[in-house]
């Protein structure tokens, strides 16, 4: 969804077991670069219903948002102006069945590792910040969301 130039997104970052799901977008401009599961958020959509559906989509996970580290506000690597709403959330089943036409490729990795420096993100300041917030624990509860009014 775009408002004013502006686009909104979701992404989540998957956490089991100390590790946290990155994918690989199969987009030639963003080919081999990582970021947590995500996308677009359509027309009267729910945030919150986005970023489950976009997991989904992308990953054939049920996931059950559990925290937020916040909004994000940047220009992205394809130069667009992005607000990005990203969610914690734990996978509700348990077989990952990526989808070959959005995702290259999938990997799960600990948790102290996203700051390496050793993975090339996708709009690395952005992922830098998330990955800091999350080491760091601070994840919000979902109430700082108020409930939809549509």
């Amino acid at each position: 969804m775009a408002d004013n130039g502006r686009v909104m997104v979701v992404n989540v970052s998957i956490v089991h077991e100390d590790r946290v799901l990155l994918i690989q977008e199969n987009k030639p401009l963003v080919r081999h670069k990582w970021s947590f599961p995500g996308g677009r958020i359509e027309k009267g959509e729910p945030i919150q219903a986005a970023a489950v559906r976009e997991v989904k989509e992308e990953t054939g996970y049920d996931v059950r948002l559990t925290g937020t580290t916040g909004v994000y506000e940047f220009i992205s690597s394809l130069n667009s102006h992005v607000v990005l709403f990203h969610f914690v959330g734990e996978m509700a089943g348990e077989t990952l069945r990526p989808a070959p036409d959005e995702i290259q490729d999938s990997r799960w990795v600990r948790l102290q590792d996203l700051t390496s420096g050793h993975i090339d993100y996708r709009d690395a300041g952005v992922m830098r910040q998330i990955s800091d917030n999350l080491l760091a624990g601070n994840i919000l509860p979902l109430t700082v969301f108020n409930p939809s009014l549509f």
